[in-house]
């Protein structure tokens, strides 16, 4: 199994605290207590090795120029008009993706094109399916020009995720797929699109990063 460059800090700091524990283990005369530690000790790794998995992934070939990929596995727990003033400025659709922390959380960019637009937000840690830590939580902003359209999305916090990773910066050239960061343990991706988007998902839909087509821009060819 593959473990992202993400987590490699965090694997290490869990790798030691399994260490410990199961040194603790050691000295425990209880047979009980002993398997006790030893059992929360494999489980506490093996959730984490889990957590920061990188699966291998090769975007599907047949894309078009308008074809937007989703940013993040997980469920779409939304899509909804909305209004979007800071980059796409005006109409737009937005997806709402939550992640569980079962999750891969690695994210990918969903289209082609030049990072316009970043911002780091400071904010609050509400639960990520709870509709108001779109505006409320700690989050990035990233805005990615491509050829003919634009589109923002969103690596915001939950509950439990305390932290973003996120590479991106204004400038860069990316490409559809490639991965830019994660948000650990928990969290949501939101996607807003131009309101003629033409969204191929529904609601409840399980969605997979780099793979799945969330929406298609209508009007451009290729």
């Amino acid at each position: 199994m593959r473990l992202t460059i993400y987590g490699r800090s965090t694997v290490l700091k869990a790798l030691l605290i399994t260490l410990a524990i199961d040194a603790a283990a050691l000295l425990v005369p209880n047979e009980w207590a002993k398997l006790a530690l030893l059992v929360v000790s494999i489980a506490f790794i093996s959730f984490t090795l889990y957590f920061f998995r990188d699966p291998v992934r090769e975007i599907p070939k047949d894309l078009k120029d308008g074809d937007v990929l989703s940013p993040a596995d997980g469920k779409v727990m939304m899509i909804e008009d909305v209004e979007e003033n800071e980059f796409i400025k005006g109409p737009a659709k937005v997806i709402g993706i939550f992640l569980s922390p079962l999750n891969v959380h690695v994210n990918r960019v969903p289209i082609s094109g030049t990072v316009k637009f970043y911002q780091y937000i400071k904010g609050e840690f509400i639960a990520a399916y709870d509709h108001a830590s779109a505006d409320k939580n700690e989050r990035t902003v990233i805005g990615i020009e491509g050829e003919k359209f634009k589109v923002l999305f969103k690596q915001i916090t939950g509950f439990v995720a305390r932290r973003i990773v996120c590479e991106l910066r204004v400038g860069d050239k990316v490409k559809r797929g490639e991965k830019f960061g994660m948000i650990k343990f928990g969290s949501r991706t939101d996607v807003l699109l131009p309101a003629n988007a033409l969204v191929k998902v529904s609601v409840n839909q399980k969605v997979t990063g780099g793979i799945t087509l969330l929406a298609e821009v209508p009007g451009l060819s290729g």
